[in-house]
């Protein structure tokens, strides 16, 4: 689907010598989890899945996140799940990031590669399987969909990062541009999956604030991104999660193209009572 490579954990163990010190910070305006700490022994295995691993870097949780979760998950070969949502109200995001298998979503299969992307609503039967000889790395975001009466559930799609065009942002001259995989005027979603993308030397050049919470998962460079009130470099493979209205803002600072897959909760009301 696209010539594109995309950081994947390194999993394994570090040696007894490296030193202790890394950049991952959990504060109650954002968490920075970094590739390092992404290892064998903090991964989960989740029922009904077989041959299958999963990093958990975000979930529903008192002072994080509140709308989402997120899952990398490494299936082996002949790995898969047959009933891989435990929860019926749960929409999700697929987003490869290395290997291939097959996705069935409501009896259609569809060949997933790296940069392949999947919508499947909720209530919506679906499977995954490893065919190839390799494992297969993808990310898994959930939420639960929030239904308005009058307004339609949206319809499962496929798609791919090549596939769809960047829209650049306004007076950037392309610096900086967002890959969107959903209309935003759409409001069938409540949720939105794209990717952001940064030339060298590009900036976020304001302090972004507002509702929307964040994961961002970094897919390809390095940047310097500003969360709440600090400067925190971050690097492909590494995770941010920021609470709504946490500032935000970034530089890119590496040799090459900077890109992140961003989560957002999109149009609609916010919640007036807590569950």
């Amino acid at each position: 689907m696209t010539d594109r490579t995309y950081a994947t954990p390194p999993a394994g163990l570090p040696p007894q010598t490296q030193p202790l010190t890394d950049r991952a910070v959990f504060t109650t305006a954002y968490a920075v989890i970094p590739k390092g700490v992404m290892r064998d022994i903090v991964t989960s295995y989740l029922p009904f899945w077989d041959k299958t691993r999963a990093w958990i870097i975000s979930r529903p949780l008192s002072g994080f996140a509140e709308t989402f979760a997120q899952y990398i998950m490494e299936v082996a070969p002949s790995g898969g799940s047959e009933k891989p949502e435990p929860d019926a109200t749960a929409q999700a995001v697929l987003f490869v990031v290395s290997g291939t298998f097959s996705l069935t979503i409501a009896g259609q299969t569809h060949a997933m590669a790296p940069g392949g992307y999947a919508y499947i609503p909720p209530a919506t039967s679906w499977s995954v399987k490893n065919d190839s000889d390799v494992p297969a790395t993808f990310h898994w975001i959930r939420k639960a969909y929030e239904t308005v009466d009058g307004i339609d559930t949206p319809e499962p799609f496929v798609t791919s990062d090549a596939a769809v065009e960047p829209i650049e942002m306004p007076d950037t001259n392309g610096a900086w541009a967002t890959t969107r995989f959903v209309d935003p005027t759409d409001l069938r979603h409540d949720m939105h999956v794209n990717i952001v993308s940064f030339q060298p030397g590009a900036v976020i050049p304001f302090a972004e604030t507002h509702v929307m919470e964040h994961g961002l998962y970094v897919l390809e460079g390095k940047a310097v991104y500003r969360l709440n009130a600090d400067w925190v470099e971050v690097e492909a493979g590494d995770y941010m999660w920021l609470r709504a209205f946490c500032p935000q803002a970034c530089y890119a600072s590496g040799p090459g193209p900077f890109r992140y897959l961003l989560y957002k909760d999109v149009n609609r009301h916010p919640k007036l009572t807590r569950p």
